[in-house]
């Protein structure tokens, strides 16, 4: 499929969804995020896929809301999406908190790595929260913006950053909407690693790469729900899920091959099943 507004690339099991305005800092569009929905789906829907990273070209990753999209916010020509819609097209079955505009990353059943390569601040902040993990580069660059704009923390920030970085750490970014850098982020729980800028995209394609080759994709993707629908549940709740989904696996092909890769001392040839 053709997109107007990102690159999308596989290869070697992982596929890479990149932003792609960078005379714009990759500034969000509707376009953009059309694009990024489907890709996201794409890529979760594709066997050959066992990770997805998610970047911005050129020397951002995503500066937030299009300058102009705001303005006709402003100016009261368009809405603009403030409004959360239940997405049809988010995998059938899941919890309705994870149907919403933005908060269908939980759904996508591969690991989604963000890799922070320079500004992110408004959307682009709530976008890069929502993937599983993120690496960023040294001089990456963070803010919420919102206040500073009159806005508010919209797309479930409110609830996606305090579970990063505490309370009082949310309480602080969204408030006074301040930039802070790589290694502050890093010290709050942000993001998982800090990396030289020319080191970034090397260390989380090799990292993706691992999850590609040495580990179950059907473990993954069930860890990957368990520990986003966890935040909804009682500890008693997680136990009994996991237990169950634990005599599942025992069940598997993967659980099979786990076991006789380790005794054969070669590499697993998992199959996702």
């Amino acid at each position: 499929m053709a997109y107007e507004a990102i690159l999308y690339d596989v290869k070697d099991g992982i596929a890479t969804i990149t932003l792609n305005r960078p005379e714009r800092l990759n500034a969000w569009t509707r376009q953009m995020e059309a694009d990024v929905r489907e890709a996201m789906h794409q890529a979760g829907a594709d066997d050959t896929v066992r990770a997805i990273i998610l970047t911005g070209a050129g020397r951002g990753f995503c500066a937030g809301a299009d300058m102009d999209l705001l303005t006709g916010i402003q100016q009261n020509k368009q809405q603009g999406g403030a409004t959360a819609q239940p997405r049809s097209n988010v995998v059938a079955g899941t919890r309705a908190d994870f149907r919403m505009t933005y908060s269908y990353f939980p759904t996508i059943p591969k690991p989604i790595i963000g890799a922070i390569n320079g500004p992110c601040a408004g959307l682009g902040l709530v976008i890069a929260l929502y993937c599983d993990m993120r690496y960023a580069g040294e001089s990456a660059m963070f803010t919420s913006a919102f206040a500073a704009r009159g806005l508010i923390a919209e797309h479930g920030i409110s609830w996606t950053l305090p579970r990063l970085v505490g309370p009082a750490n949310a309480m602080d970014i969204l408030c006074s909407a301040r930039k802070f850098g790589a290694q502050e982020a890093f010290a709050m729980g942000m993001v998982n690693r800090v990396l030289p800028d020319v080191d970034l995209m090397g260390a989380v394609r090799q990292y993706a790469g691992m999850i590609a080759t040495t580990v179950s994709p059907r473990s993954v993707a069930i860890m990957k729900r368990q520990v986003w629908e966890a935040q909804f549940q009682t500890l008693a709740e997680s136990i009994v899920i996991g237990d169950h989904e634990m005599r599942e696996s025992f069940q598997s092909e993967d659980f099979k091959e786990g076991v006789a890769h380790f005794m054969e001392k070669r590499a697993p040839k998992f199959k996702g099943r």
